[in-house]
């Protein structure tokens, strides 16, 4: 059984919603990632989206652009991102991986090597941000035969009619964008999103979780009152970017995710 239905499962059983955090992969080093994995699992991070580095990084805002900038300076590689992982699992880290990328970066690999690679190194699904669900076809046959889940998107702006046929056979979990736009921290979350987050729950076969803005503990604790679990990034990569060295920024995301389970 795939490690994101297990936690799912797990968070279910006692009462919680999941805790996603998401990482910009090699911002400022992989192996700054590697240790800020470690501490955010140890915090009470459920599932870890780890962002892979692109040059044209159209659904994000500025922090991670920027962050996705850092890390392409430093020779941060997909292929690295995979003997990370492949780390970390060794090291005893059981958290599922899901990695958050741009297809072209994939194609470039092969998607057929890629999965199998993935599967291999200890990830265990791919959301993929610039995929439609009409080209779903180009990626999900090889993620499928090697037991890995392709995240599904929505967004406010998607249609009842449009999300039952996205949702109708996905696995893993639901990504619910909360807002339009781009990714970054908000200081407030649209009004609507209540309603939207319950028809998306209705749709899907899976658990929902909801991101794009959320940026407090506030914040988490409300949107998972009709989510299955958040995912905070921005929030996250932000203090990574701003702090004077690595492990000053990972004593403030590790404090800030210990904020964030304590409300879910």
């Amino acid at each position: 059984m795939n490690r994101i239905d297990t936690t799912f499962a797990d968070c279910q059983a006692k009462g919680r919603k999941a805790l996603v955090m998401f990482v910009s992969a090699g911002d400022p080093n992989l192996a700054a990632t590697e240790q800020l994995i470690r501490e955010i699992v140890a915090a009470g991070t459920d599932v870890v989206e780890i962002g892979v580095p692109f040059s044209d990084p159209m659904a994000d805002g500025p922090t991670i652009q920027e962050a996705s900038q850092r890390a392409l300076a430093s020779g941060t590689t997909l292929r690295g991102i995979l003997a990370m992982v492949k780390r970390l699992r060794a090291s005893g880290i059981t958290a599922p991986f899901v990695l958050f990328s741009y297809y072209n970066v994939l194609f470039r690999y092969g998607m057929k090597a890629l999965a199998a690679d993935a599967a291999a190194a200890g990830v265990d699904g791919m959301l993929v941000v610039d995929v439609p669900y009409e080209e779903m076809g180009e990626i999900l046959p090889d993620l499928t035969a090697n037991g890995l889940h392709l995240i599904r998107l929505v967004a406010p702006t998607t249609s009842d009619e449009r999300a039952r046929k996205i949702l109708a056979d996905a696995t893993g979990f639901v990504y619910t964008i909360t807002v339009t736009g781009v990714t970054g921290a908000r200081s407030e979350l649209p009004v609507e999103l209540s309603d939207l987050l319950v028809r998306m729950r209705q749709a899907s076969p899976v658990p929902v979780v909801a991101g794009f803005g959320i940026s407090s503990p506030e914040q988490a604790k409300l949107v998972a009152k009709e989510a299955d679990g958040v995912v905070v990034g921005s929030a996250l990569v932000k203090r990574m970017g701003q702090a004077r060295t690595p492990a000053e920024g990972i004593a403030d995301c590790v404090a800030f995710v210990q904020s964030l389970a304590a409300v879910l």
